[in-house]
């Protein structure tokens, strides 16, 4: 009966009345798609410089710039300051925002500063926590990349220090605002795959620095760069500048493509079907290729178990990553259900359903007589089976965003500067970013311990 109705409920929202559902499959759209046209508006008024958010950058590396860069984008903000630990870094962020930023190597000479009102943290894994509760705690709305936390103990302490603040902290996982996955949630609550049995995430990569080999510059050295500070809370090591320049390939710093990649998949999984994520895990894989110090894997595969909830049936999850994909490169996230499949990006969303076969064909037919085979065949027809192709609208429909859509890294800071503005709601706190880190931490919590991990969702621990 639910089935029946998740169904007919797909169908009275995507607009099929009951003269459509003949007995001959429905095509949904054609394959050159249909545009994501979601009531969504942003304000065009300019800002006087009083009214102006002051926002000051700290960790101006590669994703903090990209950050920066889309930040600015929305209107009524202004880049004030900029904190990095490698002198070329504060160059270069007045050659991109200006010589009158303020520049320096210690954060907390911008959580000093009164009129800064919004940090990005685009630092390394392990100052993630302290960086942010000390910028809530000095009355700065935060920005935090993701994964939010470096351990799962820590996004406890965060989510403690944001109630006691009230301070603003947007996790980012750029994603969760597009338009991909907000049309995908509405499909997935309409019914449109039907009981969600599996999701699919992959990600193959075929280049140095898709590997996170990134470009080391000639002037790097101890004088150039502060080490010491970079190292934080991490085991105290001699300077070398890989550990710093390509942090992510160390667990001393960083969580792997776990906290690189898998937590941008949870954070939209979650997001589409209102979860809270996964109760068990495991995972495996290993360094296969690029041995250049690095002591996290280059090829990763874990496998989730979600427990059945309000909003969803219990189902698996497969996540995969390999940095020496001679195939080449590319990715996927594919929510695979009982009636079809949604495959969703940030600017589309491509369905497929299908028609089950329930009547048995000529492979398990072959061994019986003509007579026998003819004799099964009515016996099958003559049950009352459901009349699938009348109850579906059948075919592949993609989604496309208009083409002057800003991109999903735009609407993320839109929906954190609107927050701060007092005019929407932060859509990836704290708990929701915990939710989404802890996931995908199991798999590092797998693959060093060797064994299968287990995870309260609701309370965020591990068990």
């Amino acid at each position: 009966m639910k089935n029946k109705q998740s169904r007919r409920s797909f169908l009275r929202k995507a607009g099929i009345g009951a003269a459509a559902i003949t007995a001959s499959p429905q095509i949904m759209a054609s394959s050159s798609g249909q545009i994501l046209s979601l009531d969504r508006e942003y304000e065009t008024r300019s800002y006087a410089a009083n009214d102006k958010i002051n926002l000051a950058l700290i960790g101006s590396g590669i994703q903090g710039i990209y950050d920066t860069r889309a930040a600015l984008g929305v209107q009524g903000v202004e880049l004030v300051a900029a904190c990095d630990l490698y002198a070329g870094r504060l160059d270069r962020a007045k050659e991109l925002w200006g010589e009158h930023i303020f520049v320096t190597r210690d954060y907390r000479e911008i959580l000093n500063k009164k009129e800064i009102d919004a940090v990005i943290i685009a630092t390394p894994d392990h100052w993630h926590k302290k960086i942010t509760i000390e910028a809530m705690q000095a009355g700065k709305a935060v920005y935090c990349e993701k994964p939010m936390v470096q351990n799962f103990n820590e996004g406890h302490e965060i989510i403690k220090v944001q109630k006691e603040t009230g301070m603003l902290c947007q996790v980012g996982s750029q994603g969760m605002s597009s338009l991909g996955n907000e049309k995908a949630r509405l499909l997935y609550e309409q019914g449109a795959i039907g009981e969600l049995v599996m999701l699919d995430m992959y990600n193959d990569r075929y280049s140095a620095e898709g590997a996170w080999q990134y470009p080391i510059p000639p002037d790097a050295d101890p004088n150039t760069v502060d080490f010491d500070t970079f190292l934080g809370n991490a085991p105290k090591v001699p300077y070398e500048d890989k550990r710093f320049f390509r942090w992510r390939n160390y667990k001393d710093y960083g969580t792997g493509v776990a906290g690189d990649l898998f937590v941008h998949a949870f954070s939209s999984l979650n997001y589409i079907i209102s979860s809270d994520g996964p109760n068990r895990a495991i995972s495996t894989g290993g360094l296969r290729y690029w041995k250049d110090g690095r002591d996290v894997p280059d090829v990763t595969l874990t496998f989730y178990d979600y427990p059945k909830t309000k909003t969803h049936s219990a189902f698996n999850a497969s996540f995969r990553v390999n940095f020496i994909a001679g195939s080449g490169g590319g990715g996927g996230f594919r929510l695979i259900g009982t009636e079809g499949a949604m495959e969703v990006g940030s600017n589309s969303v491509t369905l497929k359903r299908s028609k089950l076969g329930m009547i048995p064909g000529g492979y398990s037919m072959v061994a019986y007589p003509e007579d026998t085979q003819e004799k099964i065949r009515h016996g099958y027809l003559s049950k009352q089976h459901e009349n699938r192709t009348s109850e579906l609208q059948l075919g592949e429909t993609i989604w496309k965003a208009p083409s002057d859509y800003k991109g999903s890294h735009y609407d993320h800071f839109y929906n954190f500067f609107q927050a701060i503005r007092k005019k929407s709601t932060i859509i990836q706190d704290p708990v929701f970013g915990l939710r989404a880190a802890g996931a995908a931490l199991l798999a590092n919590e797998s693959y060093y311990t060797g064994s299968p991990v287990k995870w309260d969702p609701i309370n965020m621990n591990l068990l």
